[in-house]
């Protein structure tokens, strides 16, 4: 079982990623923190000596244990590779849209406000997204496709996923996200059957 301290630390990261993608991380200060957690004052710096930045930090990780779990999910429910990338995207697009398009990806916000400002954020945002980047990887080699080329084509799914997501909040509509959705899915099982007529 969780202790109170346990507890707290969770409830301020999740508040961290929270506010992160309404507010972004800049716009996200730590008393702004404290109170979306209700947690004391003191905490953050108990929890979060390093203050705002390992508390970026333990947000982006929690989002990528989160999006980590939507792969695993997808994957196991769906018939294909490519109807479990159609599912994860499609579950991201009912997410951003019952949002008011208010949520999106803390990972990439906060790539592209601190990538050159922390090299400890910017490292945190690549493992999140090599943390996405490598089940994906290990579901398209699962369906026959060769190490390298599972890599990459999942590199290109997280991208494409990336920035449909960016693109729909943009435009106030899941359309690019479920575009997105429509062509990884055709892309990736086009990959998949293709390695199959080769063997």
């Amino acid at each position: 079982m969780a202790s109170k301290g346990d507890l707290t630390k969770a409830r301020l990261a999740e508040s961290m990623l929270e506010l992160i993608q309404t507010s972004g991380y800049s716009g996200t200060g730590l008393n702004a923190v404290i109170e979306h957690a209700g947690a004391p004052k003191g905490s953050v710096y108990f929890h979060f000596p390093d203050g705002k930045e390992g508390l970026g930090v333990a947000a982006v990780d929690l989002a990528a244990k989160q999006f980590q779990a939507l792969i695993a999910e997808t994957a196991a429910s769906a018939g294909s590779a490519g109807g479990a990338a159609r599912a994860a995207i499609e579950t991201l697009a009912t997410i951003v849209g019952e949002s008011d398009f208010r949520l999106g990806c803390p990972v990439s916000v906060v790539t592209l406000e601190m990538g050159a400002e922390s090299e400890r954020l910017r490292q945190a945002c690549a493992t999140a997204f090599e943390s996405w980047i490598a089940p994906t990887a290990a579901l398209l080699e699962g369906s026959g496709l060769k190490t390298a080329e599972a890599h990459s084509l999942a590199t290109v799914v997280v991208s494409m996923i990336e920035g449909a997501v960016i693109v729909s909040r943009a435009m106030k509509s899941t359309q690019p996200l479920l575009s997105a959705a429509d062509v990884v899915a055709e892309l990736v099982d086009q990959r998949i059957q293709a390695v199959g007529a080769t063997r």
